[in-house]
């Protein structure tokens, strides 16, 4: 879970500038800063909601893909609460920061009082939506987001190692909430997949921000005194290794004729990893989740992979 990143978060090192000046808010600004305030650019995560139904081939109860738009749904709802408290949480560090001054909040485009309005909105929206349909667990996992995602804009990340954590739970518990409202069960396999695949993808921001920012890293965020490259290097290595033994594991633990192509899509899973390690070590300035999405290479390589789970799960 990144709740305190903005997808232009990720710049180089930075000089020291003033802090921003405000600017009077406007009715016709006031909707396109609501908008830029709850990430659009962050809105794919919540597809992780059919993870759970892609996994077992199955949408599970009867009228399963609403269900499953439903839980996407509530976690944009939520996921949008949280960046609104967390960016007037972070108002005065970002109106220093050269680029997250531009932020609606910490521009003055979005007045603070407003922005907690819309936060209290947003989280009834999101435990609504799983009590509308009766779905306690769903309900769970919205309300456990929630909750981490406030502890950490308040306090949690400041902490080290548990800040990284609680980011990945974030991914997680997306995927938890898409099997909770469609019925899907999940196997030990699966979550253990994507618990490291969502520990990876939190390593990799730490690293390209600490990377890319320099010595300005720590005045943006202080708990970066606590990591370092080489550190956060090797452990974006072991966690990927450890991803991919998880996968071939699960897929070799299959007694179906989905065997053999599921164990074969490890090969572009491998490649897809590689990939974003190279991306990683350039030590760009791009946010992590374009390097996920919007390159070319590795593109390629997630819809090979994609082609060949979805061969072993429908064909074979």
């Amino acid at each position: 879970m990144n709740n305190s990143l903005a997808p232009n978060e990720d710049t180089g090192p930075q000089a020291s500038v003033p802090g921003a000046i405000t600017v009077p808010s406007s009715n016709a600004r006031w909707l396109p800063a609501v908008i830029k305030t709850t990430r659009p650019r962050q809105w794919p995560k919540n597809l992780l909601v059919f993870a759970a139904p892609l996994a077992a081939g199955s949408l599970g109860r009867d009228h399963g893909f609403a269900y499953a738009l439903l839980a996407m749904f509530a976690f944009a709802c939520a996921s949008a609460a949280v960046y609104l408290v967390n960016d007037v949480v972070d108002v005065e560090r970002d109106r220093r920061h050269p680029v997250k001054r531009n932020r609606p909040i910490a521009s003055g485009a979005l007045p603070e009082r407003h922005a907690f309005v819309l936060a209290v909105l947003a989280t009834l929206f999101a435990v609504g939506a799983g009590v509308a349909i009766r779905e306690p667990l769903l309900v769970l996992t919205i309300v456990v987001y929630l909750g981490e995602s406030f502890l950490y804009s308040f306090w949690l990340k400041h902490v080290p190692f548990v800040e990284m954590v609680l980011v990945a739970t974030g991914f997680l518990l997306r995927v938890l909430g898409g099997a909770a409202a469609t019925h899907v069960p999940l196997s030990i396999w699966f979550l253990l997949v994507c618990s490291l695949g969502a520990l990876g993808v939190a390593i990799a921001k730490r690293y390209t921000e600490l990377t890319s920012l320099g010595g300005d890293a720590l005045r943006h965020r202080p708990v970066m005194r606590w990591y370092r490259p080489g550190m956060l290097r090797a452990w974006q290595l072991v966690v990927g290794l450890g991803m991919l033994a998880t996968y071939l594991m699960w897929a070799a633990n299959e007694t179906t004729a989905a065997r053999p192509w599921h164990l074969l899509s490890a090969l572009p899973l491998a490649a897809a990893l590689i990939r974003f390690g190279m991306l990683t070590a350039r030590q760009s300035v791009r946010p992590v989740e374009d390097l996920l999405m919007r390159d070319a290479i590795m593109l390629c390589f997630e819809v090979v992979w994609l082609a060949l789970f979805c061969v072993g799960l429908y064909v074979a």
